[in-house]
């Protein structure tokens, strides 16, 4: 595997100057931004909702060890079962024990940001197990074999004649199939795998303490097909997803859902509590929670950057973003795009690989604006940018470089030294290839605004 700083900025570069992408994703995003003013219109007091959202996630950050078990003691009284895994491994390991138990070699999933985070797919393939994303979105992405391109819509980087083309080429379906006959198609394929499936596999929204539920927020009822057909239900949930109470939904339900897609509310809200019980018709006879760490507890010895725990996914920073926009979510080459992925995962999967991710952001604070439960988006990223240097995982080069321009903006005497032409003779040297092949270099003048002010007095005694 090559460098993943180098990696980003090739494919950066390739997507900001794909013509046919950049039209797709805006046009996306101008969709997503219309129906996201008319849902923020219909909350009576926005940035009250924000600040109480704020609040509570902040509770429940400084209070995790105390709610984590809350919420386990309650959903085991139901007859649930957690599981805590530290890592993608355990997590992967734990899984893989409870579908050899019962015999699965199929599996439906819904929607879950968590399992492409553990790399969940991959790994039951490796094993002879068959897992079969049933979101539609989720659905085109593994038949074309790519990772989530956006954190609420994963296919957003496709446009609907390259959905038709993949169906004729899978399925001999019409190559100007349209949404509504590749949907239905999708339907008729997906169906007989929730008859089929010994276990569902879900993510989840929200961890209720209180209740010792899980909510599950969808608009297409795949995951409500996913946990009632098959015997085994099994929700891979980071730790960080807690509310204290039900009745905390009232507030999220409607700020992730306006947030996410301008919906006043998802078409599917569920709540599920454990396993089918005695007066219940329907359900899995076995319920299952990972608990996933994975990095977090990282990011939650971070005082001063925790705050990127309180994230609820609804993806508003990345449509928001300036350069998500140009570059799209493959070229994050991270499980999360966008600013949020850009401020956790350096936490999460190591700073030393993924911190380039944190200067890839205008610090325009159009993220930290958008943001439901106000996280400080921008100020995060110039965080890591400090841990990064702190820790000593910047290059020589970098720091003789910095530390010679600081002793130049120190010193008037040092700045006006050199000539404007030699200034440019230098920043052509050294930024041609780097900066100059994308865009035009600055013209320094020949004499700076002091010498020039100077001149000035002197011309006038």
């Amino acid at each position: 595997m090559g460098n993943t700083a180098d990696d980003f900025l090739i494919a950066a570069e390739d997507k900001a100057f794909d013509m046919n992408h950049r039209a797709i994703i805006n046009n996306s995003i101008d969709k997503y931004d219309n129906a996201v003013k008319v849902g923020l219109s219909k909350i009576a007091n926005l940035e009250n909702a924000k600040r109480k959202a704020h609040v509570i996630k902040w509770k429940v950050m400084e209070n995790l060890d105390k709610l984590l078990p809350e919420f386990e003691s309650n959903f085991q009284r139901r007859g649930g079962k957690v599981i805590w895994a530290n890592d993608a491994e355990e997590a992967n390991k734990e899984i893989l024990n409870i579908l050899q138990r019962v015999g699965a070699k199929t599996v439906v999933k819904s929607k879950s940001m968590a399992t492409e985070e553990i790399h969940l797919n991959e790994f039951l393939q490796n094993n002879q197990v068959e897992a079969i994303e049933t979101d539609l979105g989720e659905y085109i992405l593994q038949l074309l074999g790519q990772a989530p391109y956006h954190i609420v819509t994963p296919a957003m980087h496709l446009s609907k004649e390259d959905i038709a083309k993949l169906f004729n080429e899978k399925f001999g379906t019409p190559i100007d199939a349209t949404p509504e006959q590749i949907t239905q198609k999708a339907r008729e394929l997906l169906r007989e795998k929730y008859l089929q499936a010994e276990v569902g596999i879900t993510g989840a929204n929200f961890l209720i303490a209180d209740s010792g539920s899980i909510a599950i927020s969808e608009n297409e009822g795949n995951a409500r097909l996913s946990t009632s057909f098959p015997k085994v239900h099994i929700a891979v949930v980071g730790i960080e997803k807690l509310i204290p109470s039900i009745t905390d939904l009232d507030l999220f339900w409607p700020m992730l859902a306006t947030h996410g897609t301008g919906q006043n509310l998802t078409v599917y809200n569920t709540i599920l509590s454990g396993p089918r019980q005695a007066n219940e018709t329907d359900g899995p006879d076995e319920m299952y929670v990972v608990l996933l760490d994975n990095g977090r507890t990282n990011l939650l010895a971070q005082k001063d950057q925790r705050q990127g725990l309180y994230c609820i996914r609804c993806g508003a920073c990345l449509s928001a973003c300036p350069v998500y926009q140009n570059i799209g979510g493959h070229s994050y080459q991270a499980t999360y795009s966008g600013p949020i992925g850009s401020i956790i995962t350096p936490h999460t999967d190591g700073m030393d690989k993924f911190k380039h991710l944190s200067y890839a952001s205008s610090l325009c604070g159009k993220c930290s604006e958008v943001c439901p439960v106000k996280i400080d988006i921008h100020k995060m990223l110039l965080l890591n940018r400090r841990d990064a240097v702190n820790s000593g995982l910047v290059t020589k080069k970098e720091q003789w470089g910095w530390a010679l321009w600081k002793k130049g903006m120190l010193s008037r005497k040092l700045t006006d030294f050199f000539s404007g032409k030699t200034k440019n003779y230098f920043i052509k040297m050294f930024f041609n290839k780097t900066w100059g092949h994308l865009r035009n270099l600055p013209n320094v003048a020949d004499k700076s605004f002091s010498k020039q002010w100077q001149q000035k007095d002197k011309s006038e005694l």
